[in-house]
Formats: structure tokens, C-alpha cells, sequence
């Protein structure tokens, strides 16, 4: 085998697998990759990290983390002095849990969770010390969200229920200790977010109009009217204008608005005067993040994130803590911080690099002293990882894309950022649309650089980040502009000399996904092959399936996708529409779906599967019974690189490590059409 090698095998039958080792494939199968035992094992990229979510209670007695407990992530929590005597203090053992958050009574953990990817999230709280779980919020069918808890109401938790209209939130004070709760208001006005003060009061709510535009009204009248108009946002700003806090006062308001400039500033909003200013911007990019003070509720810092992402300091009484923390990560990693205690005493760090594991620091700010809690996946620094380095290009109409290209390190020796020979290329598309690559450690990118790929992820007009005409550009260009960038984006890797120009794969979830099945629709001649999770084959279906919560943003897709209710719109969308140009499809393309997806349904996949086996077109389609939009259980992610792995293999020439048949039981996998262009698989 050769590095630079791209032919494939054609087979007619393979080696019985050993029950306990490696599956080959059957007899049948056609089509072969090349596999390889030395590289790095899915299991330790893409498995059950070791520690993550690190937390600490607001009095700083408590850690908590996200670790496997019985092969399930689960929640853990330890004495902060003895960390070798955690425990999980949640059972869940079918779901992983991911997402939870400290009370204020520095004795409970909130957590919810779904049921097999359908989004219908469900609230629990836990006891930490005797262990008791209750479920607060217990309404089949309905969906929770969890809005603001507060130092001064320790014992409440302010959350939206749809129970009442599956359309629209109503707001709740849930009692943490009984479970009671009490309606604060009927939202009859189409709130889709709302802005609470330190006494929980909700204080201004957000709506969408039918332009496309939004207003943020006052709230404290909606007891008895409709509230007065507090801010109109025109549908240009709607991304990059919005409020997220009170001070502790709550007479001082935050946001961030891209009002008369580009870019979102954090500014202050005098509630009495209705005087603003501008507390910090950057003309490139942009606020990703804020830091907020625990207690006083005022922003302390901000995350700039042009090529990689940086705090900057707007309260002098933590920058000399924001330029100690630069030296503590030797690996050169990006700090955020991710958790605080109340007094702001300890703060929990979290460093992301791309060629290590993220830590976990504890830092005691008197002493200014960081302190290693955890590495996430330790077993990743036995192993040699590609670098991620940004990337600047120009569309075809000038306008200049920022991205990341991440390359095999023995293709790339000296880490000038150019392979020595032209590369197999997986374009690497983000969802969203409405989001933006980052510089970090990405298990995907890990992976495909190992397995001898050049990777490259694009953020492509459309994405957010980058100012609101970046954004804007993107309006009803889904297939067109946008689907050009990415072209360009190609072009541009050829050129350079990092692509093999017959070897391109496409490949992305959700908006990524419904890119790459363009890409094979509208382009067919471009790429080698095509890998699509959970992407909209046929817009104007998605958006008459989108789940009834979405109601109230319908005029944002309207106004940046399409509007389907009027003719000529409807056939607009068509026109861009994956499954009307079918018949043009030529190169092999593989599909990975949550059979509960409430965002692009199943039968996104399953349409446009069916109308290339109609045209009696290759398709391989694997479908998931648990998972949603993307796949939480690691089981399934695992078995899903596998196939990625291998139709990867097939059909542009690296190597992949061959399935284990441990990895396919633990898993939900299902092989709807096409096995035979998936090397590994039984029958």
C-alpha cells in the first residue's frame, strides 16, 4: 500500500470473521477499501469521552462532570477536595445525558433529556446528596426549556412548556424543592425568547414579525395588553441584534447589536435614560461569547473569534486572570471559561487545542494558580494529530472566506500547510445554516487526516461570525452563492496543490448535508462521491414538516431561504431542491438519518433514496432507530464513522479501520439500500 494510492478493489468474496475480531466482508459485497490496523482507533476519536462538562457548584464545595457510567454518560460529582471519590449521581442507561446546570441551593443538579433524538426534552432535578431524582416538568408529548435560575430565588427555576400550544412557550416558576409550579403567563403573543432580571421577573420578550423582522417588547404590561415595543430589529440585524441580561440592579440591560455597523458590539442599555453604549467591537468579527460576573451580573470579558478565539478582557479586575491563563496550556490551547463560583473565587477553564484532548483546568484566582483537573480523552495524546490551520480564500465575486484545512502530518512534514503530492479531499460542510466553523480539536477532521485525507471546512456566505452583510449574503442563495463558495473552496484546494482534483468528496449534516446532495444534483461532474446526515433533499417539504415550535421563526426562513406560498417561491425552491434534479446524480453517495429527526424528517432521506432507486441509481442509506437530528449515543457515531470510513475508501482511496462486530451489536445500525458499497458489513 501506498500513501498516495487511490485505486480500489473489486472482490467476490472475503474471509470469514472471527466472532470477536474484525467483519470482512461477505460474498457478495463488490466493492473493497483498504484497511489498515495501525491507525488511530475510532473508538478513542469518537467513544465515550473519559471527563467533560466540567462544572462547579456555586458555592464551591461541589465538582461535577460528564463521564460513562455503565457505558452511558452520565452525571458525577465529588467533594472538590476528593475527586478520587466521585460518583454518578444520575442513572441513565440508554441516553447519554450532556446537558445540566448547579442550582443556586449549591444542592441540586438540573438535567434534561430527550427520548431517542426527538427534541421533546424533559426536566429533572437531583438531590447530591442523598441522590433522590424527581422530575419536575412531566408532560408527555410537550417540550421543556429552561430559562434562568437566580442567587436570590435558590429554590425556583424559570422554564417555557408548550403543552398548552405546541406552537408557542408559556412561561413557569417551578418550586425545586416540591415540584409545584406556577404559570407567570400565556404566551399569546408568539414570544420565541425571553430576558429575565435577577429576581426572575421576565422583563423583555422577543418576537418574530412577518417581514422577517423582530421586536422586543416590555413585559411587566402583558398582564393586561400587549406590552409596549421596547426594540424593532430589522430583518438584516435579526442574527446579529438581541439582549441576553440584566445587571444585578436591573436597571442596566446587555446585548449585542450590529445596529449602524457591521459586526455585533456589546453594548449597554440604560433602562431608565434609554442612553446606549458601546462596551467593546471588533470590525472583523462578530462578539462570540461574554463573560458575565456571577453576582453583579456585568460583562467582564468578551471571545473574539476571527481564525481562533481569544478572550479580551472589559473589566479590569479579571485581566490580569485572562493573561495568566494564556501561559497555563502548554499544549497553546484557547481558554473559555465554562464555570464560576458564585463569590468568583474559582473558576473551572476549559482549554480547546486542535492537536490535543481539551482540560480541564481549576483556577484559584487569589493565588492566580491554574490547576490540571482532567484531560477529556487522555488517550488521544499517545497519538500523532493533524494540525488545523485557518485558511483565507476569494469567492468567484471577491468576497474573501475564512477556513480550516487540516492535513495528514506525514503529508505535511515541515506544517507548511501544503501536502508534498496533491491529496483525497473531504470538503467538510457545517450545519445551519446559520453558524460557522471554528479553530479547535474536531474528532471528524482527526479522522479523515489520519486516514490519509486533506480536509477542508469553509465558512461559506451565510454563516454567522463574521457581520451581518456576511450573513446577509447568504439570503435565498441555498444552491446558488452559497453552493459556490464551496465550489470556489474546491477550486482553490486544487489549485494550491492539496487536492487531487478527480478525488473530492462532499460531506456535512443538516444544511452541510443538503450541500452535499447538491453538490452531486446541481454539480454532478465535481465530486467523486457525496456523504449526506440528516440534510433536506427537498426544501419546501422540510419546511412544511419543521416541528410546530418553529412556527413563530417561519418568516426567518421565508425571508433567508424562500417563501413555498406563492407559486413562483414555491418553484424557486424546487428549482435548488435536491430530489428534482435526481436523474442527473453520476457519483456514489452514501446518507446517514435519525429515524426521529423532528428537523428534517425521515423522509427527507427516504424521498430522495426511493427516486434514485426508481432511476435504479446506487445509493447506500443507514439509518439510526434512536437518534435524532445527528446521533447522541457514541455506539452509533462509531458505527457510522466505520461506514463513513469505508465508503470513503471505496471511492477516494484511504485507508479504514474494518468494524468490529462488538461496535455493529453496540449500535442501532440499520443498512436501508446499498450495503454493497460498505466493505465491513454482514449481511
Amino acid at each position: 500500500m501506498t500513501r498516495d494510492g487511490f485505486a480500489t478493489e473489486q472482490v467476490e468474496e472475503a474471509p470469514i470473521a472471527r466472532e470477536d475480531g474484525p467483519i470482512t466482508q461477505p460474498k457478495r459485497l463488490r466493492a473493497a477499501g483498504r484497511a489498515r490496523s495501525d491507525l488511530i482507533p475510532r473508538q478513542v476519536l469518537f467513544g465515550n469521552p473519559e471527563r467533560t462538562s466540567v462544572g462547579i457548584s456555586p458555592d464551591g464545595r461541589f465538582l461535577s462532570w460528564v463521564a460513562p457510567a455503565g457505558g452511558v454518560l452520565n452525571v458525577w460529582v465529588a467533594e472538590s477536595d476528593g475527586l478520587a471519590r466521585a460518583r454518578p449521581i444520575t442513572v441513565s442507561d440508554e441516553r447519554p445525558i450532556t446537558q445540566y446546570r448547579w442550582t443556586y441551593d449549591g444542592r441540586h443538579l438540573l438535567y434534561w433529556q430527550d427520548s431517542g433524538g426527538d427534541e421533546n426534552f424533559r426536566l429533572f432535578k437531583v438531590d447530591v446528596i442523598t441522590g433522590q431524582e424527581l422530575e419536575l416538568v412531566s408532560v408527555r408529548g410537550s417540550r421543556i426549556e429552561v430559562y434562568a435560575t437566580s442567587e436570590r430565588h435558590p429554590d425556583a427555576v424559570m422554564v417555557g412548556s408548550n403543552e398548552r400550544d405546541q406552537r408557542l412557550f408559556d412561561v413557569f416558576r417551578v418550586n425545586l424543592r416540591s415540584g409545584e409550579r406556577a404559570l407567570v403567563f400565556e404566551n399569546t403573543h408568539g414570544f420565541v425568547e425571553y430576558v429575565f432580571d435577577a429576581d426572575l421577573n421576565p422583563r423583555l420578550g422577543q418576537r418574530m414579525t412577518a417581514d422577517g423582522s423582530a421586536e422586543w417588547l416590555r413585559l411587566d404590561p402583558l398582564v393586561v395588553g400587549e406590552g409596549e415595543v421596547f426594540e424593532h430589529v430589522p430583518a438584516a440585524d435579526v442574527l446579529t441584534t438581541g439582549f441576553f441580561g440584566f445587571d444585578a440592579a436591573g436597571t442596566q440591560l446587555y446585548g449585542y447589536s450590529s445596529h449602524e455597523r457591521d459586526t455585533a458590539a456589546l453594548v449597554q442599555v440604560d433602562m431608565g435614560t434609554g442612553r446606549r453604549t458601546v462596551l467593546y467591537e471588533d470590525a472583523r468579527v462578530d462578539l462570540s461569547q461574554i463573560v458575565v460576573h456571577p453576582r453583579l451580573r456585568t460583562p467582564q470579558a468578551v471571545q473574539v473569534n476571527h481564525d481562533r478565539p481569544r478572550l479580551v478582557a472589559i473589566d479590569a479586575a479579571i485581566r490580569a486572570d485572562l493573561e495568566a491563563l494564556a501561559d497555563l496550556d502548554r499544549a497553546g490551547g484557547a481558554p473559555e471559561i465554562v464555570a464560576r463560583t458564585l463569590e468568583d473565587d474559582v473558576w473551572i477553564v476549559r482549554f480547546d487545542c486542535d492537536r490535543a484532548s481539551p482540560k480541564f483546568y481549576r483556577w484559584a484566582r487569589v493565588e492566580r494558580r491554574g490547576e490540571l483537573l482532567f484531560s477529556a480523552q487522555p488517550s488521544l495524546d499517545q497519538h500523532v494529530l493533524a494540525r488545523m490551520g485557518a485558511v483565507s480564500l476569494r469567492a468567484r465575486d471577491g468576497l474573501t472566506l475564512l477556513g480550516y484545512l487540516s492535513l495528514p502530518p506525514d503529508a505535511d512534514p515541515r506544517e507548511t500547510g501544503r501536502p508534498e503530492t496533491a491529496l483525497p479531499l473531504v470538503l467538510l460542510v457545517h450545519g445551519g445554516p446559520w453558524m460557522r466553523d471554528t479553530w479547535g480539536f474536531r474528532p471528524l477532521h482527526q479522522t479523515l487526516a489520519n486516514r490519509g485525507y486533506a480536509v477542508l471546512s469553509i465558512n461559506y456566505r451565510g454563516s454567522t461570525g463574521f457581520g451581518k452583510d456576511f450573513v446577509n449574503r447568504g439570503n435565498r442563495e441555498w444552491g446558488k452563492k452559497m453552493q459556490d463558495d464551496l465550489l470556489d473552496a474546491v477550486a482553490w484546494a486544487v489549485a494550491e496543490g492539496i487536492a487531487h482534483p478527480e478525488k473530492v468528496c462532499i460531506m456535512g449534516g443538516s444544511y452541510g448535508g443538503y450541500a452535499a446532495l447538491a453538490g452531486l444534483t446541481l454539480t454532478p461532474d465535481v465530486f467523486a462521491c457525496a456523504i449526506d446526515i440528516v440534510g433536506p433533499s427537498n426544501i419546501v417539504s422540510l419546511m412544511e414538516a419543521l416541528p410546530p415550535y418553529w412556527a413563530p421563526m417561519i418568516a426567518q426562513f421565508h425571508h433567508r431561504v424562500g417563501d413555498p406560498r406563492t407559486e413562483a417561491g414555491k418553484q424557486a425552491l424546487l428549482e435548488v431542491s435536491p430530489l428534482t434534479h435526481v436523474s442527473r446524480i453520476q457519483r456514489p453517495l452514501l446518507i446517514g438519518q435519525g429515524a426521529n429527526d423532528p428537523r428534517v424528517k425521515k423522509q427527507e432521506s427516504d424521498q430522495i433514496v426511493a427516486a434514485m432507486q426508481a432511476k435504479e441509481i446506487p445509493v447506500s442509506y443507514v439509518v439510526f432507530p434512536d437518534e435524532g437530528h445527528g446521533f447522541a449515543r457514541s455506539e452509533n457515531t462509531v458505527a457510522f464513522i466505520a461506514v463513513v470510513e469505508a465508503f470513503l475508501s471505496v471511492h477516494l482511496g484511504g485507508w479504514f479501520e474494518p468494524l468490529t462486530r462488538a461496535e455493529l451489536e453496540a449500535s442501532s445500525l440499520t443498512v436501508e439500500a446499498g450495503q454493497d458499497e460498505l466493505p465491513g458489513l454482514p449481511d
